[in-house]
């Protein structure tokens, strides 16, 4: 036995002073496994027909290490729609395989800073990755235009820049940056279609996200399948209205009772601005419970909770957040992380639930 243990011992030793000896050749090897592995990757292309839900982004403007901000891509027939893009999540769409080359289009709910921060790293991504000879149609309400047409000037020189270096064959001139395509925010319980093609269907609806304006929720159609995204709001009978049954319900949630305590921990800091922004946030976003009801009510088959605030760094803290839940919902809920997959296959009634990170 101790004969053994000496050769085991040696052959660990050899085997560190082969890996310290050979560390860059095979490190050559396994990037290049690595890039051709990420390059061939076609997540888009091996989905069935349906639709299909990734969350690109599950967080909110308050640091959370393990997600990025808003951002939720709708795929349909290799066509892909996002719905808000907040910081980070353009370069979660990588990670997850999603090339922003097949952005159909851009929605937003609204235009707080952290749906569409960013918008200029998608427009860019979209041209460079898809090669594309017409700008990114950004769909939302009226308002959106000045947003856009300010992107595309901050963006001017840079875009000038890849002309030139790489050439017009590759990044075709009238392809860069985005195209403002607004509509009429609707108002009470009216619904407007906003994108209507080849048996997709987006329908626009109001929400209230006061003092915001104007703000709205998005519904997908397609071959039977539905789902509804609540954008930022109170609990909402018009979100309600818009589900009606829906597939799968994507709702935004904000734990007020963990808000304040992060009020109270900037309070005893003395960040007096903090605890003002603190107090004020819980007023028009809607708690995990609300939503859970809203859920019910809608006759929802699936709940899922994105933009989350505040931060969660750990696992653990999901039970916290999610108190009360299970009694005001009976279906199931997902506290929604980056890079979670739903899909739901065409005239078919189940959701199946994948990660692509």
């Amino acid at each position: 036995m101790k004969k053994l243990g000496i050769g085991l011992v040696i052959l660990v030793l050899l085997l560190v002073g082969a890996g310290i000896m050979f560390r860059e050749p095979i490190g050559e090897r396994l990037f290049a496994r690595a890039v051709a592995t990420g390059v061939v990757r076609d997540v888009i292309g091996g989905l069935p027909d349906g639709m299909h839900v990734a969350l690109c982004g599950s967080g909110s403007p308050l640091p959370d290490p393990t997600r990025a901000g808003p951002c939720s891509a709708v795929i349909i027939d290799g066509r892909m729609f996002i719905v808000d893009i907040g910081g980070g999540a353009v370069r979660n769409l990588g990670l997850m395989g999603l090339n922003p080359g097949a952005v159909e289009a851009l929605l937003l709910t609204h235009f707080h800073s952290d749906h569409i921060d960013g918008m200029g790293e998608l427009m860019l991504q979209r041209w460079a990755g898809g090669g594309r000879d017409a700008p990114l149609p950004v769909i939302a309400p009226e308002g959106v235009a000045a947003i856009v047409d300010g992107l595309n000037a901050a963006y001017a020189a840079d875009v000038q820049y890849r002309i030139a270096h790489h050439g017009e064959a590759t990044m075709p001139p009238s392809g860069a940056g985005g195209e403002a395509r607004s509509f009429p925010a609707p108002q009470g319980q009216d619904q407007v279609i906003v994108y209507q093609q080849d048996g997709i269907k987006i329908t626009a609806f109001p929400v209230s996200h006061k003092p915001i304006s104007p703000a709205v929720g998005y519904r997908f159609d397609y071959k039977g399948r539905s789902i509804v995204f609540s954008g930022d709001t109170v609990r909402q009978t018009a979100v309600e209205k818009a589900c009606n049954g829906c597939d799968l319900l994507v709702h935004e949630v904000l734990n007020a009772e963990m808000v304040g305590t992060v009020e109270a921990a900037f309070d005893k800091a003395g960040r007096q601005r903090m605890v003002k922004i603190m107090s004020d946030i819980p007023d028009y976003h809607t708690t995990p419970v609300e939503a859970a009801k809203a859920a019910r009510a809608a006759g929802a088959k699936m709940l899922v909770f994105s933009h989350i605030v505040p931060a969660l760094p750990l696992d653990y803290l999901e039970g916290y957040f999610m108190k009360g839940v299970a009694g005001a919902f009976e279906g199931p809920v997902v506290l929604g992380k980056d890079g979670m997959l739903f899909s739901l296959p065409a005239k078919a009634d189940r959701i199946e639930r994948d990660s692509l990170l």
